[in-house]
């Protein structure tokens, strides 16, 4: 098997977040659920943008925050996602390019726009999602580059993009050119709502042995398996996936491969400004360490540190210099 040129390659939602801070009474009147993650239509978009204060754009989406995370530690990636010929589309284009990853995939057109994740932050730092897929939820399988996939270590897929199904059968096909090139397949369950729609399609997957590296949080793990306790959630999904990784928020982490498990606490905050990105980051850290073939400790530590470094601020992309971050 060749080397491959590309530590990780990802497919997920091409999105810009719009943030902005909120007190509760806010979330509470606008009917929001505090700390989820919700996707909304165009009148519910236009509604929650008016509701908003004075906002922050910036690039976001789940699996290509964690790419600007790999990238930032010193790996090589590359995103596969769909943005609008927009505004938008091209903040989401430059900003990915100029984090270091390589993004090749055409731009939808004009007929729809570019996502957006409407993010409203309580003083306790939890965020509160809205998400506008857009262009994103079209991703033709069509516009996969199987040989970009194959020069990949890892192909790492976002739940959140299981939902639309032109996305779903991309990254089936994905997959299964990952899975052609001998590479590893990580997945990242992203949200329980997503588990409660197509839990059934995850635990077929891993059943079938598609997925080598599977993350999640603790809340995540319960709806996958349908127990409430942790420790007898782990004990159940453990065995059934070459490696487990768990967040708990404060509580740190866990990860569990070929019978050895580790753990980690949460890397020291001064003050918790925004926790959006956390488990992206996490998740950042942990593949930089694995295709670096660093023991799960070590990898759980990077991720630690950088979920540390990404909550420590507004937005979910990387503002210090997560190398030297790391060397401490």
């Amino acid at each position: 098997m060749s080397q491959p040129r590309f530590d990780v390659i990802a497919i997920g939602n091409a999105i810009v977040d719009v943030m902005a801070p909120c007190e509760d009474a806010l979330i509470e009147q606008l009917e929001m659920a505090k700390g989820g993650m919700t996707l909304i239509d165009t009148p519910r978009a236009h509604a929650l943008y008016e509701a908003m204060g004075p906002a922050r754009e910036i690039s976001g989406g789940s699996a290509a925050n964690t790419l600007a995370g790999v990238a930032a530690l010193g790996g090589h990636c590359a995103f596969i996602g769909q943005v609008a010929e927009d505004q938008l589309g091209e903040v989401f284009a430059h900003d990915i390019r100029a984090a270091g990853v390589a993004f090749v995939t055409p731009a939808r057109g004009k007929d729809l726009s570019t996502a957006r994740c409407l993010i409203f932050v309580t003083p306790d730092g939890q965020r509160t999602m809205n998400t506008y897929l857009g262009a994103s939820q079209y991703l033709p399988a069509a516009a996969l580059d199987e040989t970009l996939i194959a020069d990949a270590a890892v192909l790492y897929l976002e739940g959140y993009l299981w939902d639309p199904e032109e996305p779903r059968l991309a990254m089936r096909k994905a997959i299964a050119a990952a899975r052609g090139a001998g590479r590893k397949v990580a997945f990242s369950l992203s949200d329980a709502f997503v588990i409660a729609r197509y839990g059934d399609d995850f635990r077929s997957l891993i059943a079938a042995g598609d997925i080598d590296l599977l993350f999640a949080n603790a809340d995540e793990l319960a709806a996958l398996t349908g127990l409430d306790d942790f420790d007898a959630g782990i004990a159940q999904l453990a065995p059934q996936v070459p490696v487990l990784v768990v967040t708990r928020g404060a509580s740190g982490a866990v990860a569990i491969a070929g019978g050895e498990r580790a753990e980690v606490p949460a890397a020291p905050v001064v003050r918790v400004i925004d926790t959006t990105g956390a488990g992206d980051l996490f998740a950042a850290g942990f593949l930089f360490g694995h295709v670096r073939g660093k023991g799960l400790g070590e990898c759980l530590k990077l991720g630690a540190a950088c979920a540390g470094e990404i909550i420590s601020h507004y937005g979910a992309r990387p503002e210090a210099d997560l190398r030297e971050l790391v060397k401490g």
